[in-house]
């Protein structure tokens, strides 16, 4: 690793080739219009490196020394990091290109690339990241508000998302209606769910289809 620059509270493009002229050129470029860069001779070195909590993506050389950077791509998936790749190559072929593609890559650039096509690439990719972030800062806060949901009404969220009304859920939970609509109410308070239709959408993004299986085992 070349550079120890990133703040937390910035964007972070990480560069990994094997080049060292393109690693620095590209630094200069990025530097250029305000952008924190990390730049790597390796994916060993970028692998280990402990990056922070901020919007970030990935500029790859899909030719390095010793390993493809086909390989160092199902290396990021695996290890679950979620980065928008931007491949480069001086030597891409159709076959390649479908191939990373396919994989998830941002883009796919051929060397020499335009500055501006680069700027335009990594801009794009790190869009992307920070609204992969939010999304998933968004449903680890729905899931600690679901969390917080008594059996109950996790029972009664269950029943909503099939379609059932509160009469319907009443009978299937041998509860009166009054008692389901607390229940209902209680729930949607802890959700923060501004409609029944939002806290259909809540559910839904919880991956909540049906009633907890917890519920099969009361019998």
């Amino acid at each position: 690793m070349e550079s120890n620059e990133t703040d937390n509270g910035d964007a972070v493009v990480y560069v990994v080739d094997d080049d060292e002229s393109m690693r620095e050129s590209l630094r200069r470029l990025l530097r250029s219009v305000g952008l924190k860069v990390e730049i790597f001779a390796s994916a060993q070195e970028f692998l280990a490196f402990d990056m922070p909590d901020v919007p970030s993506c990935l500029v790859l050389d899909v030719r390095l020394k010793g390993q493809s950077g086909l390989v160092v791509q199902e290396q990021v998936t695996a290890a679950r990091l979620g980065l928008p790749i931007v491949f480069m190559t001086g030597h891409g072929d159709i076959a390649m290109t479908v191939k990373a593609m396919k994989a998830g890559a941002q883009d796919f650039l051929a060397k020499p690339f335009r500055d501006q096509d680069m700027l335009d690439a990594v801009e794009q990719a790190l869009a992307t990241d920070a609204a992969r972030r939010e999304a998933s800062r968004s449903v680890a806060d729905l899931r600690r508000c679901y969390e917080s949901l008594t059996p109950r009404e996790r029972e009664v969220m269950g029943f909503v998302v099939t379609g059932l009304m509160n009469k319907q859920i009443a009978a299937e939970m041998n509860l009166s209606e009054i008692t389901v609509k607390i229940h209902r109410g209680q729930a949607m308070r802890k959700m923060g769910a501004r409609s029944l239709a939002d806290f259909v959408l809540k559910a839904e993004a919880l991956g909540i289809t049906s009633v907890p299986v917890a519920r099969a085992a009361r019998g």
